[in-house]
């Protein structure tokens, strides 16, 4: 994979909710989200053809009736145009405002939309089919404010109502006005306004409106907010579930998981009891075995070192007490790993400085070379194995390095503490197996005789079993670096009294 695509990925990951609530939440509104935007398109598209089809008819029936006003009006004697024009002001006003003007009056169309040109579109075309002889022709749609309908100037406000009742329409939003204009004779315009039998039919094609829109808002914030509670109800016993594993995998006490909920859960829930009661016995029995192999090997051990004294041979005697002394230590070392490896405690706060200075404290008297500075810092775990463990990795620097540095920082999301030896370092390939038991390296062997090779597996055994991880590695300036590395929720920052 190459380092864009990676990237893309980790991008991805990183703005995905950690939690499986958030998960779970973010899916269902994007669910949500898309079915209501893809059954508005759905439906934009089949309104949006609807409408196209009823702009169309009705365009037809008002270029009808437009074609037979204008037709009238061309037949009439010039004279006795403006007669019958004030005969339908009178009248209370037509659906047609009509005027004769000396030319076109100047119009501000609206700005141009697709059925607006569709509803134009077949205006003209049936004029043209109804007018033959009607050449010049102007149509426009223009909002009712400050219409022009005569070449004075006089504009669609400056009527009476009486004779625009019918042709002006400003609540509650104005609506759009057509104006036909066509040439009759040189010098004569004929002037007609009007509605379209819809007079909003420019919305009618707008999926948008407010109205669907605020449906489409509250139907929303109902699905989503039923869902977000439908999935913290079901997710909720797996938080509990992971919290008993947690505080399980950190020999806390966990309370018995209440075996209520969905049946997955519940069969979850006692698979997980189960579980716990085995690895709870096997423990017991494994502490048990020891406890009982140490006992029994003992005795015969003894006898045998008895009996080797009773060899005549110095040489063989010798070689005897040192073959009983390795398996001794073996049995010690065993017993050992098992004890240090399950350390029943409770977890409580440990100032580090006081802990870390203790310890740095007994190395000094003891004539090693050791530092420490203050930080401040102090963690939630069992005080006497995190001793231990810390305890095993200032031995090992202490034997095989000649000065020693301690350190404790945090970052932020994690607690770090470090031991640092000014020895030899590691060789790469030896790293693989420095946590086997009874592993030692060469110089290993040569500074600490005594040792057994098991106190790394059982540093890494204690910071595990606190939720952590210890992290070996070679110092870029030289030496070997041991690093407890404790999760974020294990520490708090140290309050001063």
């Amino acid at each position: 994979m190459s380092s864009g695509a990676a990237r893309r990925v980790w991008w991805r990951v990183r703005l995905l909710p950690q939690s499986l609530l958030g998960r779970l939440s973010a899916v269902m509104v994007a669910g949500v989200l898309l079915t209501q935007l893809v059954g508005n398109v759905i439906w934009a598209a089949q309104r949006h053809a609807e409408s196209e089809v009823e702009v169309g008819t009705a365009s037809l029936h008002l270029a009808h009736s437009a074609a037979s006003a204008m037709r009238f009006f061309i037949s009439l004697p010039p004279n006795y145009r403006p007669l019958i024009i004030q005969q339908f002001r009178e009248m209370a006003g037509t659906r047609f405002l009509v005027n004769i003007n000396h030319g076109p009056v100047a119009v501000t169309e609206i700005h141009p939309q697709l059925l607006s040109d569709i509803a134009l579109k077949q205006i003209r075309a049936t004029l043209k089919e109804n007018l033959p002889n009607v050449s010049n022709l102007r149509l426009a749609f223009a909002w009712p404010d400050q219409l022009v309908v005569s070449d004075d100037g006089a504009t669609i406000n400056d009527l009476p109502d009486s004779w625009v009742q019918h042709i002006v329409l400003t609540k509650p939003v104005p609506a759009p006005i057509l104006l036909i204009q066509a040439e009759m004779e040189p010098g004569n315009w004929l002037y007609l306004a009007t509605l379209m039998p819809n007079p909003y039919f420019l919305e009618s094609g707008n999926p948008l409106t407010r109205d669907r829109l605020l449906v489409q808002a509250l139907s929303l914030a109902a699905v989503l907010l039923l869902s977000i509670l439908v999935v913290r109800w079901t997710t909720r016993p797996l938080a509990a579930l992971s919290e008993a594993a947690t505080a399980f995998g950190n020999g806390e006490h966990t309370p018995v998981l209440p075996e209520t909920g969905s049946r997955e859960f519940v069969k979850t829930a006692r698979a997980f009891g189960a579980m716990r009661e085995r690895i709870q016995r096997y423990i017991e029995d494994r502490e048990r075995l020891f406890v009982s192999i140490s006992h029994d090997l003992r005795t015969p051990i003894m006898r045998l070192k008895l009996r080797a004294e009773l060899l005549d041979d110095d040489q063989l005697r010798n070689e005897f007490h040192e073959d009983l002394d390795e398996l001794d230590m073996m049995v010690k070392g065993a017993l050992q790993t098992v004890k240090d490896s399950d350390i029943h405690e409770n977890p409580t706060e440990i100032r580090l400085d006081t802990l870390l200075g203790r310890m740095v404290r007994d190395a000094q008297l003891a004539g090693h070379q050791v530092s420490f500075q203050d930080s401040g810092l102090s963690v939630a775990a069992k005080p006497l194995a995190l001793k231990r463990a810390i305890g095993n990795l200032l031995n090992n620097a202490l034997h095989y390095g000649e000065r020693v540095e301690l350190s404790v920082h945090s970052n932020g999301v994690n607690i770090e503490i470090a031991i640092r030896d000014h020895g030899p370092g590691v060789p790469e390939a030896a790293f693989a197996n420095l946590f086997e038991p009874y592993v030692r390296l060469e110089h290993g062997r040569k500074q600490n005789s005594s040792g057994m090779g098991l106190g790394l597996g059982i540093a890494r055994g204690i910071v595990q079993a606190h939720g952590g991880e210890l992290v070996l590695a070679n110092d870029p300036g030289g030496g070997f670096r041991a690093t407890i590395v404790l999760p974020g929720a294990a520490f708090t920052p140290l309050v001063p009294a």
